[in-house]
């Protein structure tokens, strides 16, 4: 399939009303908390989006440069996660959330390779993740808060390109496994793999260079 590099998405389609529903608002305060636990100088957010992530770190003193290739967004830097236009070892930690799924898979590789380029120590990666979500909560008082949650990907299913998503992690050809193995070849070592009950629509995976 022909890619090209340009926006996908209007800078409208991140209007509050429209983009920030609760697991939208989780899936922020994941990426942040990862991102602090490394305790971060400075970081790379490739796909800063509405920049509700960016702000949250910049006000815990966290130097954060923004990368995008739509100029409406004005980010810090123009330029494609496929090729960034950085030098090596720029940056504590690379944030790189519902980014890759908008390149073809054939893009992953080369991307991955860019991102631990720039990288100094570590990376969070986050992509969609497909399935059927089984949840059960409960609260008792005087107790914490409790869920048991299981998560069935689609590994049945194709994904069909929807003018977004080239692919998305849970269907046929892109399991979870699939994206590990990408992420060893790349040279990465895996910290963490997580899938969060009330964020189920993304996959976290936490990187060492």
């Amino acid at each position: 399939m022909e890619y090209k590099v340009a926006p996908q998405v209007n800078k409208d389609h991140y209007h509050f009303m429209k983009y920030n529903n609760k697991f939208t608002w989780m899936n922020f305060w994941y990426q942040t908390m990862y991102v602090l636990k490394f305790h971060p100088k400075n970081v790379l957010e490739i796909g800063p989006g509405n920049k509700v992530v960016t702000d949250f770190l910049r006000k815990e003193g966290v130097s954060v440069t923004t990368l995008d290739v739509d100029t409406r967004l004005e980010p810090d830097v123009v330029g494609s996660v496929d090729n960034l236009p950085l030098k090596d070892k720029s940056f504590d930690v690379v944030l790189c959330s519902e980014v890759l799924e908008h390149l073809p898979f054939d893009l992953f590789q080369k991307s991955l390779m860019e991102i631990k380029r720039v990288a100094k120590k570590n990376v969070v990666l986050c992509l969609p993740n497909a399935g059927a979500v089984f949840l059960l909560s409960w609260k008792l008082p005087l107790l914490k808060y409790n869920a048991v949650f299981f998560k069935l990907p689609f590994f049945w299913k194709r994904h069909k390109f929807n003018g977004e998503h080239y692919w998305e992690t849970g269907k046929k050809g892109f399991q979870v496994s699939a994206i590990k193995k990408e992420l060893g070849l790349a040279g990465f070592k895996i910290l963490k793999v997580k899938v969060f009950h009330d964020d189920p629509a993304h996959c976290f995976f936490i990187l060492e260079v």
